[in-house]
């Protein structure tokens, strides 16, 4: 690895807190170009040479997706090493991504999560937990990483707030709902009391059989079974309820900014997809209901 990549890499960790994979795939696109120009020449690259792989990316087949990545992680690199002086000017300032068009997510109406949670079986061990998990994912719009670790010490219900790390350990509160609170009290004072915990998991809230805390594939599983009992004909994964919550919000008119710090999103623009999601409704009940549309 060439030594400013691999003092790059440092950065994203230490400096940006970055995940593993993030960082990974930070680094396979940055290698990319350093295979293009030559290792010793990447630190120099210029607008030109960059366009020129741009263009041999094209031809290389790769969809325009992976060619803004891949964008994305070339301006990372140089941002570094302006931060670094090891270079004054960013030759990917002028730098055009490929246009990749406006992916908008599939979300759940409120009557498909009512008719998952209802599939849910009460009288089940994980009953109780499992209910409380879709709860708090859709109340609190959770990524599935930040619900597997949701701890027991971050439940502020006094206050009606949970405490949540996300990307690159940043924490936040979100507010919690009377019924979110109700389940996971049910479980917490319930079932869960009946397991024999594993050392080190004490703090964490939804654990499995064996007393330690779910992974992040386990409630993939999960859902994807609940959501075949409920005959939903739809692809749902847990993000799914974090795009439906926030969905939900912006079509009964919460406010943009509020939406993204519950989100936990670095940038409004990335909040902003729920803005079409919003329109899109808007035009498919003018078409159902307007006499003259």
């Amino acid at each position: 690895m060439n030594a400013q990549i691999a003092r790059f890499r440092q950065y994203l960790v230490y400096e940006k807190g970055l995940s593993p994979k993030s960082v990974e795939a930070y680094l396979h696109d940055v290698q990319l170009l350093a295979d293009f120009l030559g290792e010793d020449k990447i630190a120099d690259a210029t607008f030109e040479e960059l366009q020129k792989f741009l263009k041999h990316l094209y031809e290389s087949d790769f969809n325009a997706r992976s060619q803004a990545r891949i964008v994305s992680g070339m301006r990372a690199f140089f941002r570094y090493l302006i931060y670094a002086n090891v270079r004054e000017d960013d030759p990917t300032e002028l730098l055009d991504a490929p246009k990749i068009g406006m992916h908008l997510p599939d979300v759940l109406t409120v009557e498909e999560i009512q008719s998952i949670m209802d599939v849910i079986d009460l009288s089940t061990p994980e009953g109780h937990r499992n209910r409380a998990m879709v709860e708090v994912m859709y109340g609190c719009g959770l990524r599935v990483s930040e619900l597997v670790t949701l701890r027991l010490s971050n439940l502020f219900f006094e206050e009606g707030f949970i405490k949540v790390v996300g990307k690159g350990n940043k924490e936040r509160l979100i507010p919690i709902g009377k019924t979110a609170m109700k389940m996971v009290n049910l479980y917490i004072n319930g079932k869960r009391k009946l397991l024999k915990i594993k050392k080190g998991e004490e703090d964490y809230v939804f654990l499995n059989r064996r007393g330690a805390h779910l992974t992040r594939e386990m409630v993939f599983m999960l859902v994807k079974k609940w959501v075949a009992a409920a005959g939903i004909d739809k692809t749902v994964s847990p993000h799914t309820f974090r795009h439906s919550f926030a969905t939900h919000l912006i079509e009964g008119g919460a406010d943009l900014r509020a939406v993204q710090e519950m989100l936990g999103h670095e940038s409004i623009t990335t909040t902003e997809i729920y803005t079409h999601l919003d329109q899109d409704y808007l035009r498919t009940n003018i078409a159902l209901f307007h006499p003259r549309y």
